[in-house]
């Protein structure tokens, strides 16, 4: 097993290089890079609101990038050549994109990102500061959707074919088909003041006076802040989860060995929990990345956009709109080996669970 595990570690560093290699080869075909920002910003050509904190006068641009402008070939109306020359220089732009990108492989194996473009910040400070954000909803979504879809899918399993097992099924169909986003919105219009009730806060995971609340005080606030963003991600994982784990339950049910034990005259809750569990529970496991993946990357950026939380998918979308590439592509580096690591996690728990399985002997 250590063999396996030791050869799924390498794996990360190729895929993880061409998942990177990919993205960077589609930025070099969109129009409008970081120093098109700046020109555009400097010449009043934006809208006047910058997505990374207000407007371009106090936020669009800080630091080094004050001092040297901006760049955007098309739209650098009177800038000197020289000029523009000295911010290609400034971003790295002065040198083949082969040679950029191999010097930003370098250091990101040592999660050195850089600086972003326009906020004078180091990004690693940037990501750490945003992790906690986006790993408690992804964290809290998954296990909240867990707990709901398991005991569902069993009894869903148990009492196949009978009212309750139809009427739930109604009730995951129609909570399948509506989107994120728009369950998001619903509860906020609903429970966050927007035209009914105002039970829970709209923005942020703490209230203003967190650190002067007891341990308990702080707890209880924690979890009034992420009960609305944690259910809006938890919707999709659990409609699925629920539905595959009544059909694992079943295929299991009508096996062979489930009619012996029922023979041999074992209780039905020890034959459900003791030995079809274990074996139902295999697929359920290895659906776990995907679940885990799909609300830490697909939901986060729609429910922290709309909960007002600064998390990594806010950040990585608007560094995408302001053309940050560092920050665009740190966050696109982290996610992927994220959730590389957790596919490597899902099979050790594959093993936990039925020790019969043996990857170390897989020959491929």
């Amino acid at each position: 097993m250590g063999a396996y595990i030791f050869r799924r570690l390498l794996l990360i560093i190729p895929t993880l290089f061409g998942i990177m290699a990919i993205n960077f080869a589609l930025v070099q075909f969109v129009p409008g890079g970081p120093i098109d920002q700046i020109i555009s910003n400097l010449e009043g050509q934006s809208d006047g609101f910058d997505l990374l904190g207000g407007s371009n006068a106090d936020a669009g641009i800080s630091g080094r990038s004050v001092q040297m402008g901006a760049s955007a070939y098309k739209g650098a109306r009177g800038l000197s050549e020289d000029f523009i020359r000295d911010l290609e220089i400034q971003f790295g732009f002065d040198k083949p994109p082969l040679t950029r990108f191999w010097l930003m492989m370098k250091k990101y194996i040592t999660f050195d990102f850089g600086e972003s473009y326009f906020r004078s910040v180091s990004v690693m400070d940037l990501v750490l500061e945003k992790m906690p954000v986006s790993i408690t909803l992804g964290l809290w979504s998954t296990v909240i959707a867990y707990m709901i879809a398991l005991p569902l899918g069993i009894k869903k399993a148990v009492r196949e074919g009978s009212r309750f097992d139809s009427w739930t099924t109604a009730i995951l169909v129609a909570a399948y088909a509506i989107p994120t986003f728009l369950f998001a919105v619903m509860l906020v219009i609903v429970f966050a003041g927007g035209s009914y009730f105002q039970w829970f806060p709209l923005r942020g995971l703490t209230s203003s006076n967190f650190s002067d609340l007891t341990v308990m005080g702080k707890m209880l606030d924690y979890l009034w802040h992420i009960f609305l963003p944690v259910l809006a991600g938890s919707i999709g994982g659990f409609t699925t989860l629920s539905l595959l784990t009544k059909n694992s339950f079943l295929d299991e049910i009508k096996k062979q060995y489930v009619i012996t034990a029922r023979a041999k005259g074992l209780p039905e809750r020890r034959i459900l929990y003791g030995h079809v569990f274990r074996n139902a529970m295999l697929i359920i496991i290895a659906s776990f990345p995907g679940i885990f993946i799909g609300v830490f990357f697909g939901g986060s950026l729609f429910i922290e956009t709309i909960f007002s939380l600064d998390g990594l998918g806010r950040m990585g979308f608007e560094a995408t709109i302001s053309r940050d590439y560092p920050i665009m592509f740190a966050t696109i580096y982290v996610f992927t080996l994220l959730g590389l690591l957790v596919k490597i996690l899902s099979d050790l728990t594959y093993v936990w669970i039925d020790p019969r399985i043996d990857f170390g002997n897989r020959q491929s």
